[in-house]
């Protein structure tokens, strides 16, 4: 089913917002006046602001899978390398102040909704991901793998707040030949 232009309009300005501003420092009233659209129309597509945020945190999981698949099959390097290297493209272009996903733990951790859920989702999706990938690969000890390159890439995300995302990336990369060789 196609998304409505205004709830498109919606979700993108949000995520905008929420990764530049944190989710609890950006009301509803400049959602809304951002995006262009009435408060009914909001109201219309989101029940909540936390309805909201999940649809957001959906959305940006689903763009990085989509991201992240399409330079895999694109790329001839051993796939763990790649997915690095993609993961650090992600980083340089998506997510350059932090990840969205590790801020929604944080500031919905204990609440009475699916945020966390959603976002510790995408944290499990990834290890599942990469365990898939070892196996596939044959390697003896794919779990343990699959927990080096995700604790890899989650710190190549962290590191991107201080050092920026080209530089972690390298480090990550040189790590990563380290692992597979």
């Amino acid at each position: 089913m196609a998304i409505s232009a205004k709830k498109k309009a919606l979700l993108t300005v949000s995520e905008r917002l929420f990764y530049e501003h944190g989710f609890r420092g950006v009301g509803l009233k400049q959602i809304i006046q951002e995006a262009d659209v009435a408060t009914m129309t909001l109201y219309n597509h989101f029940s909540s602001k936390e309805h909201l945020v999940e649809e957001v945190l959906k959305q940006r999981e689903e763009r990085y899978w989509s991201y992240l698949d399409n330079f895999v099959r694109d790329e001839n390097d051993h796939p763990f390398i790649t997915v690095v290297k993609a993961h650090g493209t992600w980083l340089k272009e998506e997510s350059y102040k932090g990840d969205m996903f590790l801020r929604a733990i944080e500031d919905y951790a204990g609440t009475d909704n699916s945020i966390e859920s959603i976002a510790r989702s995408h944290k499990e999706k990834l290890l599942q991901y990469l365990q898939q990938a070892a196996v596939r690969l044959g390697e003896e000890n794919h779990n343990d793998f699959a927990h080096y390159f995700t604790l890899l890439l989650e710190g190549t995300t962290s590191m991107t707040t201080l050092i920026g995302a080209e530089q972690a990336t390298e480090y990550s990369l040189a790590m990563a030949k380290k692992i597979v060789t």
